[in-house]
């Protein structure tokens, strides 16, 4: 056996909801991570070490450079579309626009099927009513699920917990993918009668995560550092491990994960060879001391955050 397949054996999955599909815990994020490594070369190199280090989901959409990431991807899928799982993302709320510019995402991605496609960055209750309009993109990622260009469909949600719980209540999707990390838990405005600040909102892992848990949906974890916000220097931050680990503790199917440099694709896989969960116990505490400092920033930063 190479090293490669040895390394894609060893790599822990886990099972994506409804969808039956075994995924590696760990997910290449392919947005602005992804486009930092500044040109096609060096960024299919980075996905093809993923590819051999045991990833085997990535993570796009067509608002990461305008189609420029799934271009990349699509130099990959050629000639190893079967080894991963491949989601991507839209962003138009209108049906029409939406399907154009999913029928040139097929070609960017250099495939005939895309595994997932994501509702992508979901805000606030009128982003909703425009997702779910008869004419709205909703309706035809139903048709495209219906017509096989994708197998499932999904959301994803950022910013607003409860938004995401009365879309997951009310539609048909196959997966979420929303914003779970220790900082954006620990302290909820309402939990236990705590009002914190008028700005900040529950938690998804209070507020959505159960329902997409109820639903067997496939659920995705992002923002598992707060866009690097999270990580050290300072006491009251933390190593992007630590915060890995306890995301990854929560009942997910995987963390999607930007690497914009080779060794956090080798540090990062490596790591999730060795995954063991961390004690509730230690994820409370560990939530607590972190959420106090930072929830509110983090709720205010991705109230503009464009996830692209």
């Amino acid at each position: 056996m190479n090293e490669a397949a040895a390394a894609r054996e060893t790599l822990p999955t886990r099972i994506l909801g409804k969808t039956g599909v075994r995924v590696s815990i760990l997910a290449l994020g392919c947005g602005s991570r992804l486009l930092s490594y500044g040109n096609e070369e060096a960024a299919v190199a980075a996905i093809n070490l993923a590819l051999d280090s045991g990833i085997s989901y990535l993570d796009t959409a067509y608002g990461y450079g305008r189609g420029l990431s799934e271009t990349w991807i699509g130099q990959v899928a050629k000639t190893r579309r079967r080894e991963f799982f491949l989601a991507t993302k839209i962003e138009p709320r209108d049906g029409d626009t939406a399907r154009r510019i999913l029928e040139g995402s097929l070609k960017r991605l250099q495939t005939s099927q895309i595994d997932l496609i994501h509702v992508h960055a979901l805000m606030g209750p009128d982003d909703l009513k425009r997702i779910e309009a008869k004419n709205g993109v909703l309706n035809a990622l139903y048709k495209l699920r219906e017509q096989k260009v994708t197998r499932f469909i999904g959301i994803t949600c950022h910013y607003n917990p409860v938004v995401l719980k009365t879309a997951l209540e009310r539609h048909d999707f196959d997966c979420t993918q929303m914003a779970l990390n220790a900082a954006m838990q620990g302290m909820t405005s309402g939990h236990h009668g705590m009002v914190l600040n008028p700005t900040m909102h529950s938690s998804f892992q209070l507020t959505a995560l159960p329902v997409a848990r109820r639903k067997n949906l496939g659920i995705l974890a992002m923002k598992v550092t707060g866009q690097e916000g999270l990580i050290r220097p300072g006491p009251k931050k933390s190593d992007a491990l630590t915060l890995l680990r306890y995301t990854l503790s929560l009942p997910v199917a995987a963390a999607v994960v930007g690497m914009p440099k080779l060794e956090m694709i080798r540090q990062n896989t490596a790591w999730a060879r060795t995954f063991k969960p961390m004690p509730e116990k230690e994820m409370h505490e560990f939530s607590r001391r972190i959420a106090a400092a930072n929830k509110l920033a983090l709720d205010l930063k991705f109230s503009a955050h464009t996830d692209a």
